[in-house]
């Protein structure tokens, strides 16, 4: 009898561990709406809201304008239902970081910097910062200053907010989830220790700027050297950084390539980006009678959709590509899964309701 005892209990641990691990499983929403539009959605599935974004003013993070503070106050006040979620500001975004690079060159500035963070964060009594500086070290957004100094002054723009945000506030940053940037752009060994996690960003792995197409938010990488969640996630393991303080990013949109020839329906093709096409549009958009096909590519675990008679290609996540993503957290033990942007999404049955599902699945 104690032997069945012993038995059933080795049985049921890994399936205990699996549960606990589902359950602490972040879900992050970058969200850009105002004080009305996060009324729409159920913020119940959702650990974490990040409100973007906050930029540098005078060396100080700033809100930009009185619609953004009630934004944020609204935010906060969620809280009242859902205690356990947090909300937290992020500075910068694509092009929202041009004086970064010189500000945090300096260590009075970074110190100057750090002290208007925890300000802000006691005023509306948000749970922290997110850095989205794109990027330290490497080029980012056309004609912003980056400089090899970056890689050390983010590691020390690191420490000097620690220092001042100490425990109670959260800290994480948002990482490209391109070779480059894993190669070049921080000292992982030296931050990850400070922060609470780091936001992979595993998505736009093929940009706006690419004249070729592919899968702009692959899971799993389509050949051995390419980019994808899987391949950032496994270069940082290897760095031993703690799989919990790993999170993946999910698109809730497409990136759309126009001019691009029907070989292999547009996949890999030269052509020339165009716009983009928000998830919660996707069942008017690419549609048949549009001209539109769907296609799934199973190594990459990624969606994409191809015009022959316009000629265009589209790539992002889609329902079942996020599903996969929420897996792939599970099963590596992640922190959690990330996304641009909540109010992309639909406000029923959409892209949270696939990670919820999941999440909550047995």
């Amino acid at each position: 009898m104690k032997s069945l005892k012993i038995y059933i209990l080795l049985f049921l641990l890994p399936l205990c561990a699996n549960a606990q691990n589902k359950q602490n499983l972040s879900v992050i929403a970058y969200y850009m709406g105002d004080d009305k539009q996060i009324d729409k959605f159920d913020v119940s599935k959702l650990t974490h809201i990040i409100f973007s974004f906050c930029h540098l003013k005078d060396g100080k993070l700033s809100v930009d304008s009185a619609k953004d503070s009630l934004a944020i106050k609204h935010l906060v006040s969620l809280k009242d239902k859902s205690p356990k979620l947090k909300i937290m500001l992020s500075l910068g975004g694509w092009g929202g970081c041009e004086p970064c690079s010189e500000v945090f060159s300096i260590a009075e500035k970074r110190t100057v910097f750090a002290k208007s963070v925890k300000n802000v964060n006691d005023y509306f009594k948000t749970d922290g910062l997110d850095l989205d500086w794109e990027y330290p070290a490497i080029e980012g957004y056309p004609g912003h200053l980056y400089q090899t100094a970056d890689k050390e002054n983010f590691t020390q723009l690191i420490i000097s907010l620690r220092k001042e945000l100490g425990t109670r506030n959260e800290l994480s940053f948002a990482a490209g989830g391109f070779q480059k940037y894993l190669n070049e752009a921080v000292e992982w060994e030296k931050i990850m220790p400070l922060v609470d996690r780091v936001n992979i960003m595993s998505y736009d792995l093929v940009n706006g700027y690419s004249k070729v197409t592919g899968h702009h938010t692959p899971l799993f990488s389509a050949n051995s050297s390419g980019d994808s969640a899987d391949h950032a996630v496994n270069y940082l393991l290897k760095l031993g950084i703690p799989s919990r303080k790993l999170v993946i990013g999910a698109a809730f949109y497409t990136r759309v390539w126009k001019e691009v020839n029907s070989v292999n329906n547009g996949l890999y093709q030269s052509g020339v980006a165009t716009n983009s096409v928000d998830f919660k549009d996707f069942e008017t958009s690419f549609t048949k009678e549009n001209g539109w096909n769907y296609y799934w590519d199973d190594k990459a675990k990624a969606p994409y959709w191809y015009n022959e008679k316009e000629k265009l290609f589209a790539t992002g996540d889609d329902i079942s590509s996020v599903k996969e993503k929420t897996e792939y957290a599970i099963k590596k033990k992640l922190g959690g899964i990330m996304f641009w942007e909540l109010t992309l999404d639909k406000n029923q049955n959409g892209m949270v309701d696939a990670i919820n599902s999941v999440k909550k699945s047995r």
